[in-house]
């Protein structure tokens, strides 16, 4: 961050997404480019739940505020690191590998990529109903689905996506939906997210 993080601003933020949100939605604070000093603010701003995207900043922050947040762990899954996130989080958000999916112990959402982009990590939607069956007869707690849509400046361009991911999940008997950033979470919740995952409208940036 740019400059320091206002308890404040971030206590007036994040209750204005709840109300937003509404009931029923998680809000997951992105806590990649915040320090472990700074987490001593989000306490204070009475944050619940944050989402970090690397195992070695979310052990070091975990190290220092176990007790006061739950933590979801919101990046690239790789297996070999599946059984050290499974240690810390009460969630994770991204899984999309069998590999992974062998070593984890923590309840998982399924990342999937319904925009087809190269760059982008998830399972794709022809490959779902397969990876699921796998995934769970390796003992596997799969809770629902997660994707993240092709960045956009108009958040009514992630709607399409959303919906799909929402009827995927219904086809395949799954409760949980995290999709939403920052951008688009207002639509993600009107499309049916149980999670949003947000940073930069929490800090005002």
């Amino acid at each position: 961050m740019s400059s320091p993080i206002s308890a404040e601003t971030v206590r007036a933020n994040y209750a204005r997404i709840q109300e937003e949100v509404g009931e029923g939605v998680t809000v997951v604070v992105a806590t990649k480019y915040v320090s472990p000093d700074e987490l001593e603010v989000l306490a204070e701003a009475g944050v619940s739940v944050v989402g970090e995207n690397r195992l070695q900043d979310l052990q070091a922050k975990h190290g220092r505020f176990a007790e006061q947040f739950r933590w979801h762990f919101i990046g690239h899954l790789q297996s070999r690191k599946a059984r050290d996130v499974s240690a810390v989080c009460e969630l994770v958000h991204s899984l999309d590998s069998i590999s992974a999916a062998k070593r984890l112990t923590a309840p998982a959402l399924v990342e999937v990529n319904l925009s087809g982009e190269e760059t982008k990590s998830g399972v794709p939607r022809s490959e779902l109903a397969s990876f699921l069956s796998e995934a769970r007869e390796l003992g596997a707690e799969i809770r629902g689905l997660m994707t993240m849509p092709p960045l956009a400046e108009d958040p009514e361009a992630s709607r399409p996506y959303f919906r799909e991911l929402r009827e995927l999940a219904e086809e395949h008997s799954l409760q949980e939906l995290s999709m939403g950033t920052s951008q688009d979470y207002r639509v993600a919740a009107e499309e049916g997210a149980t999670l949003v995952r947000v940073g930069s409208v929490v800090f005002g940036r």
